[in-house]
C-alpha cells in the first residue's frame, strides 16, 4: 500500500423622532435615532389611518480597504452585479494584498451542499497530522474524487469514516464556529456561512498551526484540479495570471430552490485573495450560477484593473447538475416508496 505524506504538524416612534427618520430617508442615508432624554414615548391607540411600520431594510454589500477608493467601487459594483435578482445571496472577499473585505450576508446559514468537501478534506488531514501519520492509498484516491469530481460516495465514506466528533473538533480548531455539521449522514445539509468559508480559504492559503504546509498543499492541489465541467462559478473574470483553486455546490430542495454556491482562492504572480458566495431561493441551477460569476467578475475586475482578465473562465452549466446533488431526506424518502404498478 501505496501513502501521501500529510503534515507534521425591534413602539411607535416619537414625533421628533419620525421627523428625524423621515429627513435621513430623504437624505438617502439611514441613521440610527437616539431617543431624547427624558422624552417619554409618544403613546396613541392605533386607528384605521395609522402608517404601517417600515420594512427592514435589506442588507447592503459592506467593503472596507487600506487601498483608496476600492471599497466603494466594490460595494458599488458588486451591488449592481445582485441587482433584480431573485436569489438570497451571501458574499464574502478578502484581499490580503490590499488589506481589503467585502461582506454581505456573510453569518446567514445556507445548506452547504458540496462546498463541505473542503471542510471534511481539511478534518481528515487536521485528525491525520495529530497522530503525525500519512493518509492511505484509499483515503488519497477518495479525497481527490472527492474534490475534484464531488464524488458523493467517496464523501459519504470519509465522513463515515471521521465521524460528528472529528469533523466538530476540527471545526473548533479552525474557529468555523458557525458551521454546524449536518446529522443522519447528511453532509450536504450541513450549515455554512461565508464568513466562516473564508476562515477555511484563509487557512488554506497561509501558513498556521491548523494544517500543515504539507497539508495545504494537498488541499490546494485537489482544489486546482477540478474537472472543467465544474469550473463555474467565482472563477469567471479571474485573472489570466491567478492560480484558481475551487469548490463548487449545489442542490434542489423543496424549499428555497436551488442552492448554488462558489468558493475560491486565487494566488500567485502578486495574487492573494478569497471568494465565497452562497446561494439559495434560485428557480433553476443556472440562475445561481449566473449570480455567481456577476459577482465574481464584479471583483475580480476591481481588484486587477490592471490585468487582462481570463474571460474563458466564464461557464454556462445546463439546468440538470452533471452529476448527482447530495442525499437529502426528502430524496430518501422518494427512493424508499415501492414502484406500484
Amino acid at each position: 500500500m501505496t501513502h501521501q505524506q500529510i503534515p507534521a504538524h425591534r413602539a411607535s416612534p416619537s414625533r421628533r423622532a419620525r421627523g428625524a427618520l423621515s429627513g435621513a430617508l430623504a437624505a438617502g442615508v439611514l441613521v440610527p435615532v437616539v431617543a431624547v432624554a427624558g422624552a417619554a414615548p409618544a403613546a396613541a391607540a392605533p386607528t384605521a389611518t395609522s402608517a404601517a411600520a417600515p420594512a427592514a431594510a435589506a442588507p447592503a454589500v459592506v467593503c472596507a480597504s487600506g487601498k483608496a477608493g476600492l471599497a466603494a467601487q466594490l460595494t458599488k459594483d458588486i451591488t449592481a452585479a445582485l441587482k433584480n435578482r431573485t436569489s438570497t445571496t451571501a458574499v464574502a472577499v478578502l484581499d490580503r494584498t490590499t488589506r481589503t473585505t467585502c461582506t454581505l450576508r456573510a453569518t446567514q446559514k445556507y445548506d452547504s451542499a458540496s462546498v463541505v468537501k473542503v471542510t471534511v478534506l481539511a478534518t481528515l488531514l487536521w485528525d491525520a497530522k495529530k497522530t503525525n501519520r500519512y493518509l492511505t492509498q484509499r483515503e488519497v484516491d477518495l479525497s481527490t474524487a472527492m474534490i475534484t469530481k464531488s464524488d458523493n460516495a467517496a464523501t459519504t465514506t470519509l465522513w463515515k469514516q471521521l465521524g460528528l466528533t472529528k469533523i466538530k473538533g476540527f471545526l473548533k480548531a479552525a474557529g468555523m464556529t458557525q458551521t454546524v455539521p449536518g446529522t443522519g449522514g447528511y453532509w450536504g445539509l450541513t450549515q455554512i456561512t461565508a464568513q466562516d468559508e473564508q476562515k477555511l480559504l484563509a487557512l488554506t492559503t497561509a501558513k498556521n498551526t491548523v494544517l500543515s504546509d504539507n497539508a495545504r498543499a494537498f488541499l490546494l492541489e485537489r482544489m486546482r484540479k477540478v474537472v472543467s465541467s465544474q469550473r463555474w462559478g467565482v472563477p469567471a473574470g479571474a485573472p489570466a495570471t491567478a492560480t484558481v483553486q475551487l469548490k463548487n455546490g449545489w442542490l434542489s430542495r423543496s424549499t428555497h430552490g436551488w442552492r448554488v454556491h462558489s468558493v475560491g482562492a486565487f494566488t500567485g504572480k502578486g495574487h492573494d485573495y478569497m471568494i465565497s458566495v452562497l446561494t439559495h431561493d434560485n428557480k433553476t441551477m443556472n440562475d445561481g450560477v449566473n449570480t455567481i460569476q456577476a459577482v465574481a467578475k464584479a471583483v475580480h475586475k476591481d481588484l486587477n484593473p490592471a490585468t487582462k482578465m481570463a474571460g474563458a473562465a466564464v461557464h454556462s452549466v445546463p439546468e440538470t447538475p452533471y452529476e448527482a446533488v447530495p442525499a437529502t431526506p426528502e430524496k430518501a424518502a422518494r427512493d424508499a416508496v415501492p414502484a406500484t404498478r
